[in-house]
């Protein structure tokens, strides 16, 4: 074949994958709303089976030959080079599991969800531990395959973070524990804000009335996004022009599904702001875990906590809900917003204390991997290592070991990557505040000028471009934790009158 029907066959190949994924994603979607649950065998099994197929397409031998011939030839453009390599490490990565057992674990992973759904409804552990084990020897198995010299646990966090390991992540939260664990004591010791007014009930018909209202103002377009409700929220979608978020309302929690959907809508504004040419591509799939969620945690903590945004946004919050929040002014209701205080749901968490939450997940995946924990009681190392690192022990696993769903599926080494945005977030919002009016951007109505700019120097890219390189693109310098560090000293030191 002559470079050009090579290139010919690889792009119906990549199309037919597309398919297969965009149906697969529509399923799970549809699995994490509205599906019925008396329904989930029947779908599991064919969901599994459709998972097979594109594993079959996926590691074609054929394919395998021709992206090694594409990876030879000099006269590709940058993009397609860079996808080639990409798909060459996915096949890699793939091609060595058999497929019957590939199916019979992504089996095993959507009745792990269902486990852990019944285990978190019924406040009970022991319904989730023995999937939670099985998921944990699948995954053992999926990388034994992969006759890698690299350590288990290592490449699991390479898979989600390119480049990043123990080690590297190790010194990370090193650097976090050395300067945030003082100032949490100092923060918790200090004169406490009082916050109350944010917990009474609001009911969530009106929550979801006023949801309308802050999803304009982030410009999540209705012909290109929509939103939904479920246990865990996420986000997903089939291409950049249809993407898929998900809250969860609390009556005695208002911020709660605000600040979730800001979240989810900065996921989903990345994926929307990807170059459409990459559609259906690895360069717009496999954008890293660390990158994504700087943009989300960006957009929920970096904006959404600002006086400016509240200043656009909290008169229309306090017409949905006038005797709660009718004597409460904008000022009380962000301090209010921004108070730090150690508690035990992670996506519940403030700003200072959420690291606190992904470390200790963060210890005990090394520890599940490295054989220093068991799931057998994992539910009290779970709370003993809380009470360690936040000084709070849950009462129930559904507070607790249960809160998070990311397990039931096997991603173990994605966790880290929470913290790992937010201080990659901290670097891009310092270099676009140095070119940016964002706080007039947020309080005259105009967050497009904010997206705009994260659009132009990160979204567009996808994954064209490694992490390390996008974050010298956008902000002129490598990654630096202590732009992180210092904006939570400030901000912290400031609110507290430390």
């Amino acid at each position: 074949m002559n470079l050009n029907e090579k290139l010919q066959k690889y792009n119906e190949w990549v199309f037919r994958m597309s398919a297969y994924r965009m149906a697969l994603s529509i399923i799970a979607i549809d699995k994490l709303t509205v599906a019925p649950e008396a329904g989930a065998d029947y779908r599991d099994k064919r969901t599994a089976f459709l998972a097979g197929e594109l594993f079959s397409v996926q590691t074609d031998p054929e394919m395998a030959q021709l992206l090694n011939e594409l990876r030879t030839e000099e006269s590709l453009d940058g993009e397609t080079k860079k996808a080639v390599e990409l798909y060459a490490k996915m096949v890699h990565d793939t091609v060595c599991i058999p497929k019957d057992e590939f199916v019979a674990s992504e089996e095993l992973m959507n009745a792990s969800y269902n486990a852990w759904l019944e285990a978190k409804m019924k406040n009970d552990y022991s319904i989730f531990e023995p999937y939670l084990k099985q998921v944990i020897e699948i995954m053992k198995k999926r990388y034994e395959y992969r006759g890698s010299d690299m350590p288990l646990y290592d490449q699991m966090l390479d898979d989600y973070e390119p480049g990043m390991n123990r080690e590297k992540y190790d010194a990370f939260f090193g650097a976090l524990k050395e300067r945030l664990v003082p100032l949490i004591k100092k923060v918790t010791e200090a004169e406490q804000i009082d916050e109350s007014f944010l917990h009474q009930e609001f009911d969530k018909a009106d929550q979801k009335k006023y949801m309308d209202q802050i999803l304009a103002y982030l410009h999540f377009d209705p012909s290109w996004g929509y939103q939904n409700e479920t246990e865990h929220p996420f986000t997903d979608g089939t291409c950049s022009n249809d993407m898929r978020t998900t809250t969860k309302y609390l009556k005695d929690n208002v911020v709660s599904a605000i600040l979730s959907t800001v979240h989810e809508v900065g996921h989903a504004t990345y994926q929307h702001d990807v170059d459409e040419r990459y559609d259906g591509t690895i360069l717009a799939a496999g954008i890293s875990s660390g990158m994504h969620e700087s943009q989300s945690r960006l957009f929920e903590n970096y904006l959404a906590r600002t006086g400016a945004f509240w200043e656009a946004n909290y008169d229309g919050l306090q017409k949905q809900f006038p005797q709660q929040l009718g004597n409460v002014s904008c000022e009380q209701f962000v301090n209010a917003l921004n108070i730090a205080r150690p508690s035990l749901i992670r996506t519940e968490a403030d700003e200072l204390t959420y690291p606190m939450h992904i470390l200790i997940r963060y210890e005990i995946e090394k520890g599940l991997f490295d054989g220093s924990v068991s799931t057998e009681g994992l539910d009290r190392t779970w709370d003993d290592m809380y009470e360690k690192y936040l000084g709070v022990r849950s009462k129930t696993a559904s507070a607790g070991i249960l809160q998070d769903v990311h397990w039931s599926g096997g991603s173990f080494g994605y966790f880290p990557t929470y913290a790992l945005g937010s201080a990659f977030a901290a670097q891009f919002v310092r270099k676009m505040r140095q070119e940016v009016d964002v706080d007039e951007a947020l309080r005259s109505g105009h967050f497009e000028i904010c997206v705009n700019w994260l659009k132009e120097h990160i979204h567009k890219y996808g994954c064209r471009y490694d992490a390390d390189e996008i974050m010298k693109m956008a902000t002129g310098e490598p990654f630096n934790v202590n732009y992180y560090l210092d904006y939570l000293e400030d901000k912290y030191t400031k609110l507290y009158k430390l």
